[in-house]
Formats: C-alpha cells, sequence, structure tokens
C-alpha cells in the first residue's frame, strides 16, 4: 500500500517548521510541490527552501505539479469550490498514479497546518473515493497563520474566560460584533472589516505572515482601516498576490 503524509509547514518562515513535520519529510519517498503560476513563485520556492533546508535523504525526489485553477463564473460560491476540488482531486490521483510506486510514502506540503481552512485532506479523501489508487495517510499539523498573526502583533488570541470564532470575510457581519467579541477572519478579499461599525473595534491586521515580506497594521478600526486597505492594495500590487488575516476584538479581559 501507498503512504501519504500531509504536512503542515507554516506560514513562510522555515523556523516554522516542527520536528515531527522534518521528520516527516524525510520519510518520504516523493515530495509534492504544488506550483501555482508566476505571480504565486514564492509559494513553491519557499517550499523548495523547506526541503534544501531540512531533507536529508539522498534519494527522495522532488515532483511539481500545476494546481488547478479555479473557476468562478456562472457558478455559485459552493459550485466553484466543489469543482475546484474535484479537479485537484483528478491532478492528486494522477501524482498518486504516475509518480509513486507500491509501498513508497509521498509527501504534501501544505501551507499553515492542513486542518485549518485548507481543503488538502477533503481532497485526498476524495481521491480515496474514487478507488483506483489504494493508500493510507496521516496528517503532521503546522504553525498556523492564526498563531503568526497573534505572535507578531504580541497578543493573546482570546480574551480572559471568553471565546474566539473563526470565520471568513464572507460570514463576518454573521460574528461580530453581536455573536463574538474576538473574531479572527480568514479568506477576506472584498476587506468586510469596513462593514463594521463599532467605536469600540479594535484590528490586528497582517499580510505575508512569516515571511520577509511580513506586514502588520494594528490599532481601532474607525482609525486605521483606510491604511490597511491602501497597504493591502500596494502589496498585492508589488508582489502580485497577497495572504492576509485579521483579528477584530471589542472589550477587555476584565470588565466592570
Amino acid at each position: 500500500m501507498k503512504t501519504i503524509l500531509v504536512i503542515g509547514i507554516g506560514t513562510g518562515n522555515p523556523e516554522h517548521m516542527t520536528v515531527q513535520a522534518i521528520n516527516a519529510l524525510n520519510r518520504a519517498d516523493v515530495l509534492f510541490i504544488p506550483t501555482k503560476g508566476e505571480a504565486k513563485a514564492q509559494l513553491a520556492t519557499i517550499r523548495r527552501d523547506i526541503v534544501s533546508r531540512y531533507v536529508t535523504r539522498p534519494d527522495g525526489r522532488l515532483v511539481e505539479f500545476a494546481v488547478p485553477v479555479r473557476q468562478t463564473a456562472d457558478r455559485s460560491y459552493d459550485q466553484s469550490v466543489d469543482q475546484w476540488h474535484a479537479a485537484i482531486a483528478t491532478a492528486y490521483e494522477q501524482l498518486l498514479t504516475a509518480e509513486l510506486g507500491e509501498g513508497q510514502t509521498g509527501a504534501f506540503l501544505v501551507w499553515g497546518d492542513p486542518m485549518l481552512y485548507d481543503s488538502t485532506i477533503r481532497i485526498i479523501e476524495r481521491v480515496r473515493a474514487m478507488g483506483s489508487v489504494d493508500f493510507d495517510y496521516s496528517v503532521i499539523p503546522g504553525i498556523t497563520s492564526i498563531q503568526a498573526l497573534a505572535a507578531s502583533h504580541r497578543i493573546p488570541l482570546n480574551l480572559v474566560g471568553k471565546p474566539v470564532e473563526i470565520t471568513t470575510g464572507r460570514r463576518l457581519s454573521e460574528s461580530f460584533p453581536a455573536r463574538s467579541e474576538t473574531a479572527v477572519v480568514m479568506l477576506d478579499g472584498e476587506q468586510a472589516f469596513l462593514q463594521i461599525d463599532d467605536p469600540e473595534a479594535r484590528i490586528y491586521w497582517g499580510a505575508y505572515l512569516g515571511t520577509p515580506q511580513e506586514i502588520v497594521v494594528s490599532g481601532r478600526l474607525a482609525e486605521v482601516k483606510e491604511e490597511i486597505v491602501k497597504t493591502r492594495a500596494e502589496a498585492r500590487a508589488r508582489h502580485g498576490w497577497i495572504m492576509d488575516i485579521y483579528l477584530l476584538q471589542k472589550g477587555a479581559d476584565f470588565e466592570a
């Protein structure tokens, strides 16, 4: 039987790698490196750097593959994501068939952590459901962008004794501030924080966390939101892509 390792590699700093993740890389006969076009070439470069730093076995192979592009025209959000995952599953199936021999181990290097707003595990399960490749898999956790954000801003994630909600830009209006005093917002291409009208709200924003290009901005939302919009647009134009995340919060640890 073939074996797959789904390895969280952190958010761009090679030093985010855990000992468990490094050991897993060295168990793999084949390391699969996704490429996402010229605009996001740095993401593949960082993966290659991690491999060159930490993989010591001489017979491991790197196999790069192009990630299918998500199609959004004339589709709902759910339809576009479902069809995109199906296309990636087909690409994975072809990789496991063509590049991985019986009894061998392959590894996918996943940005951040495979369990948090990443679909590698879902896609691996789709490949298993196809039934054409016999394999088992394990998941190795990684440093998340949430951890990197809190560390860069030097803040605890939660207020004392209070919950944290992790959501997306599309669902932010359901969460903050009515339901949760602390909301971590991921996958927000539309800057949903602009729709929050609360004078007490604070924002902790970060982009390219863990990389040399890291940018962080924090403060009262009303005071810094336009700065974030401007900074984000300039950074995206400069690099050709952006990965960002932010935390919205109101209230205090110990309120009267």
